[in-house]
């Protein structure tokens, strides 16, 4: 048996690479150096701004030549790819060294058939026939173990879920059998479930075709779930190499110490009755300091109703004396699929069906679930952004439902939303300040020059400085802007928050200070969280209560240690397991790969859901069963 080639594959010395920005030439990495042996995966590890990605589109030549200049040594098979002619340049692309993005939707061709995408790679590295390249299109579909994959060869890419789509991607990526995959941040996109998917199925064809990896990430439980060898980057500069059990076991720089310290582990709260923040890492400025235990009120019962919901008896002394500050009772929302020339209904989207639970002052109930359940749909049924079919919303005992237009405002002020992306939700013509005082100037709360002193008040609330209210949203981080949404929500003293997605969008150290800094402010302000979020290792650590959605329906309901020390529902198990963790075990742990899809919640005009039952399994643990 022949011994393994002891020549790394990939050999990169002393790169730099620097941009050109108003006519200043500004560093992006400097001096790195890292090998990449043979069948070895190294992960490439840093938060945004660290200048991996910057790396990967260096070794495959993309970067723009006009404004970036690259120098040192990339050297792939002995010849150094810097200095090969373009020409020769394409000949590697695709064919020996092959690259998956980030958003499979925005590198596919919307207007391309898959079949073909994966065919044309063929057609121009291999010479194939168009015939012979369709042919192989379909073998390496199945090898990437997509379903039904001869009728949905000629699919296009929006017929395809996430998870699918990042499966054609590495199908595209492995098409000519490369010598080495570079894989930017391949599965932060995705939901936990799929994403242990895309890992279990990299490692497989890594196995399968003896190939290298390069895996881009910002999660070191990804790291420990595929990595070799780690190589830690912070602001442009390798701090710290070595194997992955070591990086992870036993971290040298303060950097790596601080990535590590900030991911969330599944199970870190066992035996803790409240939410407790996070350890907060050095490095976004503006941030805030680490917060005390917050005082939040805990959940420690509840029964169970015929349709679902909870009645929270004893969530801490300031509740016991009031009602729910929300109850949500049988809500129903439904979007209509017209077709034909009259736009006739054949076809439904039950994005929420028949969702019930209470939340009150000062309690986070936290929605788990993956794209599509309805978790978003909820939250925005409970402001009315989007209009339900049925069902009854309750705010202080008021039918949010049976409201006008004017009464819906006036309720709004106590009821905000904090958006996923704040950057889409803030006017990039508008200063921060104007954003954050308009809300206050519209509701009458306060005047103009009142406002402004209020918003001074609020941006120092949320950990930022009274004189950053004239800068533009583009002029801050992912994490600053997240802060700022949070500032312009809580200008109208609201009482309830409903916190989409709030902290999904961002590395892991400012995802720390963000959820942190909310639960500073549950704690002083006394505010309510409706938490939406497909992350449950954050959901654990800031949760009361956690509710998971499955095709528009809560499948279980209760208490936080209760989900997650016994999850009783076939999904909730199935979410809880997918968890990636930093712990370098994982690596090889094999979980086999599924093809399972989750089902579309688009019906006929005329279905009618099942009726659903629903046990409690232990006080306030509530789960459903179908109906027999």
């Amino acid at each position: 048996m022949a011994s393994p080639d002891p020549r790394p594959v990939l050999s990169v010395r002393d790169l730099s690479v620097a941009f050109r920005v108003d006519n200043v030439w500004r560093p992006a990495v400097e001096a790195l150096s890292f090998d990449v042996g043979a069948r070895q995966t190294v992960a490439i590890v840093g938060e945004s701004g660290s200048g991996k990605s910057v790396t990967a589109l260096s070794v495959m030549r993309l970067l723009p030549a006009a404004n970036s200049r690259v120098e040192g040594a990339i050297r792939f098979d002995g010849r150094d790819l810097l200095q090969l002619p373009e020409e020769e340049m394409r000949k590697v692309r695709g064919d020996k060294i092959s690259m998956i993005f980030q958003e499979p939707m925005t590198s596919l061709n919307p207007v391309l058939t898959i079949g073909f995408q994966i065919a044309e790679a063929l057609m121009f590295h291999r010479g194939l026939e168009r015939k012979a390249a369709e042919a192989e299109a379909l073998r390496i579909l199945d090898r990437v173990r997509v379903p039904a994959a001869r009728e949905r060869l000629h699919e296009y890419p929006h017929r395809f879920s996430g998870g699918m789509r990042q499966r054609v991607m590495i199908a595209m990526a492995l098409a000519c059998k490369p010598k080495l995959l570079i894989a930017d941040e391949p599965t932060t996109a995705l939901d936990v479930t799929v994403q242990a998917q895309i890992l279990e199925l990299v490692k497989l064809l890594q196995e399968e075709e003896g190939m290298s990896v390069v895996f881009i990430t910002h999660d070191m439980g990804v790291v420990a779930e595929i990595a070799d060898r780690v190589v830690v980057m912070w602001k442009g500069r390798k701090v710290e190499e070595g194997e992955a059990a070591r990086v992870l076991e036993r971290p040298e720089h303060p950097y790596t110490k601080a990535l590590l310290a900030a991911v969330p582990r599944l199970g870190s709260m066992k035996g803790e009755a409240k939410p407790k923040p996070f350890p907060e890492p050095e490095g976004e400025a503006g941030g805030v300091s680490e917060v005390a235990n917050a005082s939040a009120p805990s959940t420690s019962s509840a029964r169970a109703r015929p349709n679902g919901s909870q009645e929270v008896s004893g969530i801490a002394p300031v509740a016991l004396t009031m009602r729910p500050l929300l109850e949500v009772a049988n809500l129903v929302t439904r979007f209509p699929i017209r077709s034909g020339v009259f736009g006739k209904v054949n076809a439904r989207v039950h994005a929420v069906e028949d969702v019930s639970f209470s939340l009150h002052p000062g309690e986070t109930l936290a929605l788990v679930g993956e794209s599509g359940c309805g978790k978003s749909t909820t939250g925005r049924s409970i402001l009315r952004l989007v209009e339900p079919n049925a069902g009854r919303v309750l705010f202080e005992g008021e039918d949010v439902r049976a409201l006008d237009a004017q009464g819906l405002r006036r309720m709004r002020q106590s009821m905000q939303m904090i958006f996923q992306d704040p950057f889409a939700s803030l006017n990039p013509r508008k200063s921060v300040g104007a954003a954050i005082a308009e809300p206050i100037i519209v509701h009458g709360i306060a005047a103009k020059r009142e406002a402004r002193e209020r918003v001074a008040e609020l941006l120092r609330k949320v950990g930022l400085t009274p004189d950053m209210a004239g800068r533009f949203p583009h002029e801050f981080s992912g994490g600053q802007r997240q802060r700022l949404a949070i500032a312009r929500a809580l200008g109208l003293a609201p009482k309830l928050i409903v916190a989409d997605e709030a902290v999904s969008a961002l590395d892991v150290s400012v995802k720390a200070r963000v959820v942190n800094l909310m639960m500073r402010l549950q704690a002083e302000m006394g505010l309510a969280f409706l938490f939406i979020s497909h992350d449950i290792a954050v959901v654990e650590r800031v949760s009361h209560r956690i509710a998971v959605m499955y095709l528009g329906e809560i499948v279980e309901i209760g208490p936080r240690a209760a989900i997650i020390e016994n999850p009783r529902h076939p999904y909730t198990r199935k979410l809880v397991a997918a968890v990636p963790s930093p712990d370098p075990a994982r690596r090889a742990i094999r979980r086999g790969l599924s093809n399972e899809e989750v089902p579309s919640p688009m019906k006929p005009a005329n279905y009618v859901p099942m009726p659903r039952l629903y046990r409690e399994v232990s006080p306030g643990h509530v789960v459903q069963e179908f109906a027999a």
